[in-house]
């Protein structure tokens, strides 16, 4: 047995100690599509139906959540990793109790860890489990090899697509390096659109058909349709005032679009089976980084 069977073997036996949770990766071809804007506003929302959400920021090198919220983390993943510091000290409180985690250049140094330094951080990563019902990654922007391995690696992603025509061309292209991929599962993977600064209803759902004929008849991936967030100027301020619009303007059309999308996303019948936990998720980042470098 390799050493990565080993440890998806320690992660099964830690797991039966603990429930998984639901970990959604938020990503989009391109960057300034308001990614890391939505993964703040469903993480809000999510909190405030009742479940327990933390966010990793996993666009290293450029802190896009912590600038959107307008709080300063004290350490970030690599604390976890190489300082010996626990989950619990490297997460940090948000607004209305949701959890976020800087992952600084801990994302990087992932592939990196030895052997006993994997199995510590596996242990600290089925904790987290333990303590949040949904873990959202806001992954980078674009199609870098980190992007597509959180893709790959995470069961239910969620897309964000602009009426941009380069916006909707680069989601294609995202989609299609990750098909190349052999770690690419169909059967394990749930894949959402939403589409964001539209200007109606309509709008929105022609850019998802536009988008899902493409992948479908080219990729053969089946994409779903889970709403839209309307061009407002509230976002902008929300923005500029490092307020996430689900707090700044609660009743506004951009919030009640994102309340929509989160009732989508929890009446969905997401199969236990796809709830593997943030822990396992790291561990097929780990292995599938391994296999492409």
């Amino acid at each position: 047995m390799d050493q990565a069977a080993k440890l998806r073997r320690k992660v099964e036996l830690l797991k039966e100690q603990v429930s998984s949770s639901r970990v959604i990766a938020v990503t989009s071809g391109k960057g300034g599509v308001g990614k890391t804007s939505i993964s703040v506003n469903l993480a809000l929302q999510l909190q405030e139906m009742g479940k327990k959400v933390v966010i990793l920021d996993a666009d290293f090198g450029l802190a896009n959540v912590e600038v959107m919220l307008g709080i300063r983390p004290r350490y970030n993943l690599a604390d976890l990793i190489f300082n010996n510091k626990s989950i619990e000290e490297i997460i940090t409180e948000g607004p209305m109790g949701i959890g976020f985690i800087s992952g600084g250049s801990g994302v990087q140094d992932l592939v990196n860890l030895d052997k006993e330094n994997l199995k510590q951080l596996i242990a600290k990563l089925v904790k987290l489990d333990s303590l949040y019902d949904i873990v959202i990654i806001d992954t980078g922007a674009g199609i870098s090899d980190s992007v597509v391995e959180f893709v790959l690696s995470s069961p239910e992603v969620l897309l964000v697509v602009t009426p941009e025509p380069t916006s909707i061309t680069d989601a294609y292209s995202l989609l299609k390096a990750v098909n190349r991929k052999k770690e690419f599962d169909r059967g394990q993977k749930s894949i959402k659109v939403i589409t964001n600064r539209v200007e109606s209803t309509r709008e929105g759902q022609e850019i998802y058909d536009k988008i899902r004929i493409v992948v479908s008849k080219f990729l053969n991936i089946q994409l779903e349709y889970i709403g839209y967030i309307p061009q407002d100027k509230k976002i902008a301020a929300a923005v500029i005032e490092q307020k996430p619009v689900f707090i700044s303007a609660p009743n506004s059309e951009p919030a009640v679009r994102i309340r929509s999308i989160c009732n989508n996303l929890l009446d969905v019948n997401f199969e236990e089976t796809k709830k593997i936990g943030i822990a396992k998720v790291l561990l097929n980042f780990i292995k599938t980084r391994k296999n492409n470098g």
